[in-house]
């Protein structure tokens, strides 16, 4: 019988209770590079952070090396495709797809990947989940992947506020002030 109120993922859950508590983007970055893997249950996954016009591929975890540490332009790559336009890109086969630039992957065992944008409401990130074989993405896979980019979208936007917030000395000396 199909069960209309889906199970939690005692995975995705531990997961959101890191990125909660992370300090850092440094630590966002490193919780999805442990987790991510297991949790899309891929062959490789990359941390792609924005900076600026281009992606940088900060994180991976992944049965080969991919591009860890090389940055591209942003309208060169299907992880900037995702955050330039903030949608999620499911591709079953590399090659036939327009966005993916052949040279990049050419050396690589990649058959299928998604790529899912982190942060809104400009994706600040992406995160792509690689495929060796051939795989046509199922609802539930992919809903893992798009829950976990909204958990670290989450992350780096509290992230981000807690930077801009004054911090309790700052304010006091403020309201001291006035």
């Amino acid at each position: 019988m199909f069960d209309a109120y889906p199970k939690a993922d005692p995975a995705l859950e531990r997961t959101a209770a890191l990125l909660a508590d992370a300090r850092s983007a440094d630590e966002v970055v490193e919780i999805l590079r442990l987790t991510a893997r297991r949790i899309a249950g891929s062959d490789g996954i990359a941390v792609v952070l924005r900076e600026g016009d281009t992606c940088f591929y900060a994180a991976e975890d992944a049965i080969e090396p991919l591009w860890r540490g090389c940055r591209f332009p942003l309208d060169a790559c299907v992880s900037g495709w995702a955050m330039l336009h903030d949608e999620t890109v499911v591709i079953p086969d590399i090659g036939t797809d327009p966005r993916v630039p052949r040279p990049a992957y050419s050396n690589k065992a990649i058959c299928s990947l998604a790529l899912v944008p982190i942060g809104a409401p400009e994706p600040v990130a992406a995160l792509g989940a690689y495929w060796c074989a051939m795989v046509l993405l199922d609802p539930a896979t992919l809903t893992r992947i798009e829950t976990l980019a909204r958990q670290a979208g989450e992350a780096f936007a509290r992230l981000e506020d807690e930077a801009r917030a004054p911090s309790g000395a700052q304010a006091r000396q403020t309201e001291a002030a006035s």
